[in-house]
């Protein structure tokens, strides 16, 4: 019986590593039949249920493993990051309180728990782990980047490099070291594009093909090759595009509801939420300055910066119990309409509590929770609203030039990406009708322009006084987790104000849909 087990076990391993998750999960299902209190068999329902995306199983699975074998430091580590990935970072941290008191030196573990200490914004204990994953397993790519990953976060850039190369040269064609390293170093000279250019021609997944064409696109640009530049990225967009789903039409019914359900009535009606200062939310669309503005914000000595939380979504979705694979739909809107905002604030500070730090005030610094500002406005009367502006077609166009890791599926496709955005002016457009006074707007190039006059304005509306250490906000050691990572460490600067212009031929069919749509660039 214990070798039919085995054998179960190492064919569902084996079918999990090559993606047959519904064979692996047949083999674990076969095993529990066998003996229900099989370890490794509730271990591997967990790996499968991760890879399909299924945290609830996930968490039941590793949960049985800890109760089973508490002294499992592999289970409390997935434990940690699946409770942090559904939006519980308490019951993430006493996970991985578990998984650090048992100890561990399983190289897999502690990349494990790298991760969750890169969600839960702690990058130098991140580091550390990685640091340990690398020292044991030096020749495994995967920890090499994951360490990359890290150091750029936390502005260590000689280290992430050196990290990157040591992966490449383990694994020379690897196209996620490639884009990395194209992101970390400005192109003086065309030897790494030659690189790309030749793996390009020999990749045939169009996951790789993304991240190759938009190093080369980044690199071209660097040296002012513009034309090269936008084919390249244009490749990388549309090889980006056939990896992921975007289904616009139910966006639509997404926006349109939320202007039909939070409306000056409700909100009038809505009822008094939880009346404690401290959230400073900074909103928009991605690669408009967010970044820049929770830099200059969290500069200041009474505030923190939390990164990019996605609690206040996660916390409506735990108060609506709406079971639904996509992060936000119609009716969970209209379930949230009636959810009480004092116990929606309550749920969000609750969740935040491990991430936002010690100060009296910290930036939750989400692009897309633009999308329920009403809902933060109920719920949280005394949280300060930013919102950042910038010229359309410099922003849409900055969103299809980046390769993001598991967001904005829009931002592909020039003229999905266009009416997205048009979506968005139009709700944001409402929400400042609705919520008149509560909705700060900072525009980027006013702000990279002139930086001190609207840095102060900045810190006045969200109700601070002044301090000059928020002019230095590229000097900050604070980790930045968002795709500007490498730009903060640097002064403001006017040099993306205007890009668009270098491209204008070529992004025809988005400014075309910006100005039917009433938009003027």
């Amino acid at each position: 019986m214990a070798d039919n087990i085995a054998l179960l076990l190492e064919r569902g391993f084996a079918a999990l590593t090559r993606g047959a998750s519904q064979e692996a999960a047949d083999c674990c299902r076969r095993a529990l039949a066998i003996d229900p209190k099989c370890i490794e068999a509730h271990f591997l329902v967990g790996l499968v249920a991760n890879a399909r995306g299924d945290a609830r199983t996930a968490a039941s699975a590793f949960g049985s493993v800890t109760r089973l074998e508490p002294g499992h430091a592999a289970a409390w580590a997935q434990l940690a990051r699946v409770f942090m990935l559904s939006g519980q970072p308490r019951r993430a941290d006493q996970a991985l309180a578990h998984a650090r008191a048992i100890g561990t030196s399983d190289p897999t573990v502690l990349d494990t728990l790298g991760s969750v200490h890169t969600l839960l914004g702690d990058q130098p204990a991140a580091v550390e782990c990685y640091t340990r994953a690398v020292a044991a397993r030096p020749d495994h790519v995967p920890f090499q980047i994951n360490l990359a990953n890290a150091h750029i976060f936390l502005g260590n850039q000689a280290r992430a490099k050196a990290a990157l190369d040591a992966a490449l040269q383990l694994d020379p064609r690897n196209p996620q070291a490639h884009w990395l390293l194209s992101t970390l170093v400005t192109a003086r000279d065309h030897r790494h594009l030659e690189t790309l250019e030749t793996l390009v021609q020999r990749t045939p997944d169009n996951q790789s093909l993304a991240f190759l064409h938009y190093a080369a696109g980044k690199e071209h640009e660097d040296l002012e090759e513009w034309p090269e530049a936008f084919t390249s990225f244009a490749a990388g967009a549309h090889a980006r595009r056939q990896t992921i789903e975007f289904d616009e039409a139910a966006e639509v019914a997404t926006f349109a509801a939320l202007e039909q359900t939070l409306t000056e009535d409700w909100f009038a009606r809505a009822g008094r939420g939880h009346d404690r200062p401290g959230p400073i939310f900074v909103v928009g669309q991605p690669r408009t300055g967010t970044t820049l503005v929770e830099r200059i914000i969290s500069s200041h000595s009474m505030v923190h910066s939390a990164g990019e939380l996605q609690q206040f979504r996660l916390s409506i979705r735990r108060l609506v119990g709406i079971p639904s694979k996509a992060r936000l739909t119609p009716e969970i809107i209209v379930a949230a309409a009636k959810v009480d905002p004092e116990q929606l604030g309550e749920a969000y500070l609750r969740a935040v509590a491990t991430q936002r730090g010690d100060t009296p005030y910290f930036v939750d610094k989400l692009p897309p929770n633009y999308l329920f500002l009403p809902l933060i406005a109920s719920a949280l009367p005394q949280a300060r609203i930013v919102h950042l502006t910038r010229n359309p077609m410099d922003a849409c166009f900055a969103s299809f030039k980046q390769l993001f890791a598991d967001a904005y599926p829009h931002s592909y496709d020039q003229a999905e990406m266009a009416r997205h955005y048009l979506r968005y002016h139009r709700l944001m457009q409402t929400w400042h009708a609705r919520l008149p006074g509560r909705i700060i707007d900072i525009g980027y190039e006013d702000l990279v322009a002139d930086l001190e006059p609207h840095a102060r304005r900045l810190i006045e509306a969200v109700g601070l006084p002044w301090e000059d250490g928020c002019l230095e906000f590229h000097r900050q050691a604070q980790a930045v987790t968002t795709a500007s990572a490498v730009q903060v460490r640097e002064p403001a600067h006017t040099r993306s104000v205007g890009r668009w212009r270098r491209y204008e031929a070529q992004l025809a069919p988005m400014r075309a849909v910006l100005g039917a749509g009433g938009l003027s660039v």
